[in-house]
């Protein structure tokens, strides 16, 4: 089966818990996931990580990203829920990290629109700019996006598209904020207590009646280039 039969399969009544995280580059998003993943159960699931790896496919929709990055077109938000809801299908578990994502409003709407779930609530990582920049220029992993002028900018991306969705999802008392200039340790800590809470209370599944099946992996995101660039970038913690 193709990407687009996949894409539009037959209902799925699988019942699932789905928290979001966000954080700012080199916040530690990736660290604390594994630790999450390693203590709760949960699966994580990177937005960055299923766009690479549709781009690397060969596939029609995996073509058709690389070229609309090349021109600086808009993808639709649809396109990235439906792979990140085709994964969590995919997936024997019914619990989920899905970190670097939503990257900005619209696709928050349109992961509750198709998907017809809303998450168990947004964990965002909050750390002051300072403190980022001076991880990320500390980093030595050879990377070349780890210089003074493209953090900046990756800075900027974060403070114009994602910052707006984590104000979007606290109005909703849906955000779970921790203080991550803290060291590692110290900081999951602080993140053992909300999963704690969240598991022990059972916050109910959400139905849901998804329309795709389980055959392959798939995956797209809504952004111009400059943000999906961005999420190339930031996926190393």
């Amino acid at each position: 089966m193709d990407s687009k039969q996949a894409m539009n399969g037959k209902p799925s009544n699988k019942k699932m818990k789905v928290v979001f995280v966000l954080g700012g580059p080199g916040s530690g998003k990736g660290t604390q996931c594994a630790k999450i993943v390693e203590h709760f159960g949960f699966t994580h699931f990177s937005a960055g990580d299923l766009l690479r790896a549709e781009t690397k496919s060969g596939s029609e929709y995996g073509t058709m990203i690389q070229n609309l990055m090349k021109e600086g077109k808009l993808v639709d938000s649809s396109i990235i829920v439906r792979l990140i809801q085709k994964a969590m299908l995919e997936n024997e578990n019914d619990k989920f990290l899905i970190d670097g994502f939503p990257r900005n409003e619209e696709n928050g709407i349109a992961f509750e629109k198709i998907v017809n779930i809303e998450p168990e609530f947004l964990l965002f990582l909050d750390c002051p700019e300072t403190e980022l920049e001076k991880r990320l220029l500390s980093r030595n992993q050879g990377r070349e996006d780890d210089n003074i002028e493209t953090i900046k900018k990756r800075f900027k991306v974060f403070m114009e598209s994602t910052l707006p969705v984590v104000s979007y999802y606290e109005q909703r008392g849906r955000v779970r904020k921790v203080n991550a200039a803290k060291a590692p340790e110290e900081v999951f800590e602080d993140i053992k207590a909300i999963f704690s809470s969240f598991q022990g209370n059972d916050i109910g599944y959400r139905q849901i009646a998804i329309e795709a099946k389980p055959e392959r992996s798939a995956s797209l995101i809504k952004c111009c280039l400059p943000f999906l660039c961005c999420l190339n970038m930031d996926q190393r913690k």
